[in-house]
């Protein structure tokens, strides 16, 4: 049976949908004009046609001819005598222009023309002759896509002083010279973003000519969140500057008692991201038509950031195998990765939640979106659209991990982007959830919103697109279920308050942690948020739980774990109060067991039972204390631990239940600019690091990105010993003038989450203000680097003249007084105690050309919970719902 034809769903592109052509009555035969009695001894490429054009002064009438090919150029096109032609175009596109700056693309490490839409720039002709109102008509052209079409919006003609009703599109003369002609353009602010093809038409008494396209006349167009009409119109400049402009920023990971944060890379205006951006759009099989609605280009994004269904940029992977990529918690940006997808064409190995955060923050922000970076801390994943999250116990209250198929992950990371939302009811504009994260399909593929922050605030899931997931990772209420001795499951306790927690961001205009819970649910406990809370579950599939009520507390517990830092001891302190008049007995049960940050866990590796009294009005605490050689072999990624309480009360049957996360916290890495840096010239950065545990780290690789610097190539280190101190050197050349943020991490076999960010501020070339990088354009993504200069030994950190702001702990950086010093040569890494061993070569960036294939998940499992292997299929083209 043939496939229905998915561009039939009306919901998917609004501003391009398809319809199927209904039969109906034949129409009349076209009527062929009748040739003039002149035409038939006129053969010169239709001149009497464009005469009779020119003479009616008709603008009307400027596309191809029936038959013609929209865009269709001669190479070398027919000049007959008096004919205005166009010699060259001028589109002022150089960074340093006037053009570029008012248009905020100064940034882009591109020498082509990049405007946004709805905004006026200029556009210089170079003419043959002068150009004569009175005698002469213009015509701009601009067409993007591969089939481009006027009434579709990709193919865009604007006559010059007489513009069309309803284009949107404008351009007028401010300047005619003896063979130049000035001319100000204005683009629809609902215009298709991308890449345009630019050229000029003349009419004259000596006919039409059409300038060949040529590649150098090549104009980006993107949103503009500076202009009113625009849909992703921002009024606040402050934010301006943050969600669209700034090009790095803060990540927050970790739990909500022990946040952490890691600075991020978005380089959205390095050489090639813009380019690859658009990729994204091209792979996905968008249609052109719909790239000017930021509803669709945010969705199709969000399913193209992930490698399921399309092939898109990065295959989600959780289980801790890494063997053929690059761990997740390696990557210190998207520019590699977009790179190198661009590159390549198959999806980077690997990914996980802050990672395609982070990637969607680079695109949208590209693209002219303003967007931010969000981590919601206990988040929720429901896997069967009950609106609740249920842990499921047996009749001894041990958790059912077969069906415990819904979990708490430590953490989530995903976005807000702002646009309006003319879809839906008034009110809904402004910050739009959208999640890339495979977790869930939409419709049958994997990508989430964008889903209005309002929307998720007031329980009202039956708006688009997601409502209920994004409601449940951040409202839900935790529902604990034990099985009865007739094997039916009941209700035994519902914690009303435990998802959703310091939803957080970047702060404008600085790197403090923002917390914007308030925008997304009402205060806990409060009346609006109870009836948010119960309005969702009306539409979940278990809206019946909240009827009849039977739980019900007289003693609480709480959970609290000491700082934990890897290769350490952790006690664990549980805290239990009677608020009864009586005293009260309960048989308590400590299980404990390693989890990853997504909330599955894995053997429970220690168990404790205690039987508590606790007195009248007063409280107990029961403590577990957990060696480092008892958890070390049972850690996945993220260091993460699940302790389960569970308990039953004597005296009144009440059951206590309790999950408690927590993570081990990694060191620092310390970076060190260690002289002045200017555009153009190499500088040098020193990274400090001590190994925390006391085994051996092996396979030990540095990775090193920032905006607007030329970085080396990942680096292999080798092994590092135990508790050993390792200090090297690495060089970066600056690109572009200003604060810069360099970013860097170390991963190995034994571990990970080891970061580390300084800002170098770069002075421009020559002292001028704001000068291009004289350095070689980007095209490769990073250069080779040597292997570190002498990993040297040391029992504490080498002193450092400009210490860095090192994640998570922020601190401000600050400028080195000493001069650059050349770098030593490389060699090995001289012996110690437990000496380190540094690889004299350089590491390629690991990468896999394409996955092995493997047979692919179950269509109901998230890929979040079981990783996805399937191999890329290139050319699979496919349309977010």
């Amino acid at each position: 049976m043939p496939e229905a034809d998915l561009r039939t769903d009306v919901g998917r592109w609004a501003s391009a949908s398809y319809r199927a052509r209904q039969p109906g009555p034949p129409g009349p035969p076209p009527q062929r004009k009748k040739r003039s009695f002149f035409s038939k001894f006129c053969q010169c490429c239709q001149c009497c046609r464009s005469c009779s054009r020119f003479n009616r002064r008709d603008d009307s009438d400027w596309g191809p001819a029936p038959g013609e090919e929209p865009g269709a150029r001669r190479a070398q096109p027919v000049v007959r005598e008096g004919m205005l032609v166009v010699s060259s175009i001028d589109l002022q596109g150089q960074r340093s222009g006037k053009t570029r700056r008012e248009h905020h693309t100064d940034e882009f490490e591109y020498n082509e023309l990049i405007v946004r839409r709805g905004q006026p720039f200029d556009v210089h002709l170079h003419l043959q002759r002068p150009y004569d109102p009175e005698e002469h008509r213009l015509c701009l052209e601009l067409l993007i896509g591969p089939t481009p079409q006027v009434s579709k919006a990709t193919h865009i003609l604007v006559p010059v002083g007489a513009p069309l009703p309803g284009l949107g599109w404008s351009a007028e003369v401010l300047r005619a010279g003896s063979d130049t002609l000035l001319l100000r353009v204005t683009s629809a602010p609902t215009a298709v973003i991308g890449k345009y093809r630019f050229s000029v038409k003349t009419r004259s008494k000596g006919g039409e000519y059409q300038m060949p396209f040529d590649p150098r006349n090549e104009i980006y167009i993107l949103f503009n969140p500076w202009c009113r009409e625009d849909a992703v119109y921002l009024p606040r400049d402050e934010w301006l500057e943050e969600y669209v402009l700034n090009e790095s920023g803060p990540i927050y990971y970790g739990t909500e008692s022990q946040i952490g944060e890691r600075t991020w890379n978005y380089g959205q205006f390095d050489r090639g991201v813009l380019d690859a951006c658009l990729y994204i759009l091209d792979r996905r099989g968008m249609p052109h038509a719909g790239r000017g609605d930021p509803i669709n280009v945010s969705r199709v994004v969000s399913a193209m950031v992930n490698s399921l269904d399309d092939n898109g940029v990065l295959v989600g992977k959780w289980t801790g195998d890494y063997s053929r990529g690059t761990n997740p918690s390696a990557w210190v940006g998207s520019v590699d990765i977009l790179r190198q997808y661009h590159r390549t064409g198959y999806p980077v190995l690997y990914g996980q939640c802050w990672v395609f955060a982070g990637v969607v923050t680079t695109v949208l922000r590209c693209f002219g979106i303003a967007t931010r970076t969000i981590t919601n801390y206990n988040s929720a994943h429901d896997t069967d659209v009950s609106l609740t999250l249920d842990i499921y116990f047996d009749e001894n209250m041990k958790p059912l991990e077969k069906l415990n198929a819904d979990s708490v992950w430590n953490f989530h990371v995903w976005n807000d982007c702002w646009m309006t939302r003319p879809d839906l009811p008034a009110g809904y504009d402004g910050w739009q959830v959208v999640d890339a994260t495979p977790q869930e399909t939409s419709s049958g593929i994997f990508c989430c919103g964008p889903c209005s922050v309002e929307a998720i605030k007031n329980g009202q899931v039956y708006l688009k697109y997601d409502a209920p997931f994004i409601f449940a990772e951040v409202n839900s209420d935790k529902v604990y279920w034990q099985r009865q001795a007739d094997g039916s499951f009941k209700i035994v306790y519902v914690e009303e308050r435990a998802i959703g927690h310091l939803i957080s961001t970047k702060a404008v205009g600085s790197h403090e942690r923002h917390d914007v819970t308030d925008l997304y649910k009402h205060p806990e406990g409060s009346d609006a948020e109870r009836k948010a809370v119960e309005t969702a579950a009306r539409h979940g599939t278990k809206a019946h739980i909240y009827k009849n009520k039977e739980w019900g507390e007289d003693v609480s517990v709480s959970v609290e774990a000491s700082e934990a830092i890897m290769g350490q001891d952790v006690s664990i302190q549980v805290s239990l109060s009677n608020r009864a008049s009586s005293s009260r007995s309960v048989a308590l049960k400590l299980h404990l067991a390693p989890m990853f940050y997504t909330g599955v866990t894995g053997s429970i590796f220690k168990q404790d039972s205690k039987q508590v009294e606790i007195p009248p009005g007063g409280a107990q605490s029961v403590r577990m204390v957990v060696s480092y050689p008892e958890y070390q072999p049972h850690l996945v990624d993220q260091a993460s631990l699940l302790l389960s309480v569970s308990g039953k009360v004597a005296q009144t049957g009440q059951v206590l239940a309790k999950q408690h996360s927590f993570r081990l916290r990694t060191p620092d890495l310390t970076l060190t600019v260690m002289g002045p840096a200017v555009v153009g010239q190499e500088t040098q950065v020193q990274v400090v690091f001590k190994n925390p545990l006391p085994q051996t780290l092996t396979g030990a690789v540095f990775h090193m990105e920032g905006s607007g610097l030329s970085c080396p190539k990942p680096t292999k280190i080798g092994t590092i010993g135990g508790h050993q101190t390792i200090s090297f050197r690495q060089a970066i050349t600056p690109l572009r003038a200003g604060p810069r943020q360099l970013v860097a991490s170390i991963d190995s076999a034994q571990l990970s989450q080891v970061h580390g960010t300084v800002t170098v501020n770069v002075a421009p070339a020559g002292g001028g203000d704001r000068a291009p990088a004289p350095a070689p354009a980007r095209e490769d993504p990073a250069r080779s680097s040597p292997a570190p200069a002498a990993a040297r030994s040391s029992p504490a950190p080498a002193p450092a003249p400009a210490p860095a702001r090192s994640s998570p702990a922020p601190a401000a950086a600050r400028s080195s007084p000493a001069p650059a010093r050349s770098s030593p040569a490389p060699a090995a890494a001289r012996s110690s105690p437990d000496p380190a061993r540094s690889s004299p070569a350089p590491a390629a960036a690991r990468s896999s050309p394409a996955p092995a294939r493997s047979s692919p998940a179950p269509a109901h499992r998230s890929p979040a919970r079981q990783p996805d292997t399937r191999t890329p299929e290139p050319g699979r083209v496919g349309y977010p719902v």
